[in-house]
């Protein structure tokens, strides 16, 4: 069945690209907060996707905010979501892709040759973050927590400091609390022979003074590349009924809205950096067309997550073609 899906829905020709030292089969990836807990990844992997961002992964199991948490808005081609980092806690996680990296290294190529436990071309990203129920003051150790647990387990990582669903989370955002969680895990990273890549994922509702302090850390702590953007807690310009809104309530908006935006994020952080710091574009890429507009904006990679709802399965593989 994977080799039948992989056939109608992968990229054709040679896509591959090398980013952060890594090489990607494709330019597309799937955000994170789809496989929050690495369930899926052989039939993300038949898709087509280029890279998937597991997460986000706490310390701890955590079921998440109260249902109803996910809601779609068609006229606006967007999503609004307040998951609250509902996950199987670090353990499960880091458990079940190290039985898919040796699932892969038992498997065996059409000329018998056996594959690497990272032989997939599949690349795997570990979005990680903090438990609702720790202080900010001590969000530090559960980031250490997640990162060394997943370490073997992934090829990069994405520091989730921008999520609006876990109160609070968002003041790490500010320089200070950045700097602590980073050059901590940078230090840590620094201990492994085969140190990760380290990403921080930002908000796309952050003012020009709040990016140039995040450009400035990045700068400052050499800082391996930015995921811009998450959601947005915004409702401007929304064609969707205001009662509707008011009945769904809080939590990050997603896809067509948060384009513009997200985009103009991507280009402010690469013109500040002149293009020094790698970019992952996030927000609604729907096209071929979009994830040319993240391109052309400074982005080197993009991830797409309502584009794939909306969209379908063949999201990845008619954006390879188009790119």
């Amino acid at each position: 069945m994977k080799k039948i899906l992989a056939a109608s829905f992968k990229p054709q020709g040679n896509v591959q690209c090398s980013i952060l030292n890594i090489q990607f089969s494709n330019k597309v990836g799937l955000g994170a907060g789809f496989d929050k807990n690495a369930k899926y990844l052989n039939e993300l992997e038949a898709l087509g996707f280029g890279f998937v961002e597991i997460g986000t992964v706490t310390p701890k199991p955590q079921a998440g905010n109260d249902k109803p948490r996910l809601f779609r808005l068609p006229k606006d081609k967007a999503l609004i979501n307040r998951m609250g980092f509902n996950n199987d806690g670090v353990e499960v996680v880091a458990a079940r892709l190290k039985a898919w990296r040796m699932d892969n290294k038992r498997q065996t190529m059409d000329d018998g040759q056996p594959l690497t436990p990272h032989a997939s071309p599949l690349t795997i990203g570990g979005n990680i973050g903090k438990n609702k129920t720790t202080p900010n003051e001590d969000a530090w150790k559960d980031y250490e927590i997640c990162f060394t647990a997943l370490h073997d387990h992934v090829d990069y990582f994405v520091v989730n400091v921008s999520s609006p669903n876990t109160p609070g989370l968002r003041e790490l955002q500010e320089k200070d609390a950045l700097k602590k969680i980073l050059t901590n895990l940078q230090s840590l990273n620094a201990n492994y022979p085969n140190p990760k890549p380290i990403l921080l994922k930002i908000a796309p509702d952050l003012t020009n003074g709040q990016l140039d302090d995040v450009i400035d850390l990045a700068k400052e702590i050499k800082l391996d590349g930015l995921v811009a953007t998450n959601t947005t807690i915004s409702r401007d310009q929304l064609t969707t009924d205001a009662s509707r809104l008011t009945t769904i309530g809080a939590g990050g908006l997603s896809g067509l809205p948060v384009q513009k935006r997200s985009t103009e994020v991507v280009q402010y952080i690469h013109q500040k950096t002149n293009g020094q710091v790698p970019i992952i574009a996030s927000g609604g890429i729907f096209t071929a067309a979009d994830a040319k507009e993240k391109m052309e904006a400074g982005a080197s990679l993009v991830q797409v997550w309502t584009g794939f709802i909306y969209e379908g399965p063949s999201i990845v593989k008619n954006i390879c073609k188009g790119l």
